[in-house]
């Protein structure tokens, strides 16, 4: 099993042309995932999120659609999000950040034909790598009850539609929720099915066992995508352990989302009780923090530049 898995690594790297990371986004997230060390992914929901990931050092991030609509429109991950609203927050986090960035597209918003026009819209937005699932629309969260799939059949021609229509590279991410449906059996035979079909990345949504964990890489021939809901099904493991198993990124979709309402409650409840909040509180980033984080200094000598230029 150890050779033949091997075998699959060094084969994936080679069929894509795994190249230094100074190239390109695509070629930087091909390159990570050849390194099967299960890179830490945070989820992003808008640019300036994006622009924190970066700050702190992350090598990659993920548009997460549940962060997205939780943020953007105050809804649970239960299909709202459509794929304007997505390309548009895509364009803004692409101009924030030149990390890889995966994206989240729930079920391609649609058939087949729907797809190709999704992976197209999305990958001229600047995506790294594009996920579909096998969920019926509308979908739910990988972490909710009551999911329901299509068929193994009509999602790999979501996924040759996928592969199909890219023309720069963008890498396909197959999420199969078939876990919670069909059983962990017959969510590793879809996986397989789906990386027949072109997938780049395999994604095993909620596995629920520290056995099915290690499981996982083990029996599919494409780099893998680890997902830890922190309150969520899956057990947590660490980066070290996860790299172990031979996971290629390790996803905490919406880690960010949950700090910043945490510490938004924290923040305003200490308004609301004490009537001020300032710096020295420890509740707030700094105003010049702020400033750096959205490029204010670079934007202010630009300005100089170009007024003594006129």
């Amino acid at each position: 099993m150890l050779d033949g898995e091997c075998s699959r690594r060094r084969s994936w790297g080679t069929r894509h042309g795994t190249q230094p990371l100074s190239a390109s986004h695509v070629s930087r997230l091909i390159q990570l995932l050849a390194e099967r060390r299960a890179v830490l992914t945070p989820g992003v929901a808008n640019a300036l999120a994006a622009r924190v990931v970066e700050t702190l050092g992350f090598e990659a991030a993920y548009l997460t659609g549940a962060g997205l609509t939780n943020t953007f429109l105050g809804l649970p991950d239960l299909g709202f999000m459509d794929l304007t609203q997505l390309s548009q927050h895509l364009l803004a986090i692409r101009e924030a950040t030149e990390l890889p960035v995966i994206v989240d597209a729930d079920t391609g918003f649609g058939n087949a034909l729907n797809v190709g026009h999704t992976i197209r819209l999305l990958e001229r937005a600047g995506a790294s790598a594009i996920q579909i699932e096998d969920q019926l629309s509308p979908k739910r969260c990988g972490h909710f009850a009551g999911k329901a799939l299509v068929a193994a059949g009509e999602m790999s021609g979501k996924i040759r539609a996928a592969a199909d229509a890219r023309r720069d590279g963008v890498l396909i991410v197959a999420r199969t929720d078939a876990i919670a449906v069909e059983g962990f059996g017959a969510a590793i035979d879809r996986a397989g099915l789906y990386a027949e079909a072109g997938a780049d990345i395999l994604f095993v949504e909620a596995p629920t066992s520290a056995d099915e964990l290690r499981h996982i890489p083990r029996l599919l021939p494409r780099p893998q995508m680890l997902n830890l809901v922190v309150g969520g099904m899956t057990p947590m493991v660490g980066q070290a352990e996860a790299a172990e198993m031979g996971f290629g990124l390790l996803l905490y979709a919406n880690v960010a989302l949950q700090g910043a309402v945490q510490g938004m409650r924290v923040a305003l409840e200490a308004l609301r009780r004490d009537g001020r909040l300032d710096e020295e509180s420890g509740l707030t980033a700094s105003f010049a923090e702020r400033q750096i984080l959205v490029r204010k200094p670079w934007f202010d000598e630009q300005d100089r530049r170009y007024g003594d230029a006129a």
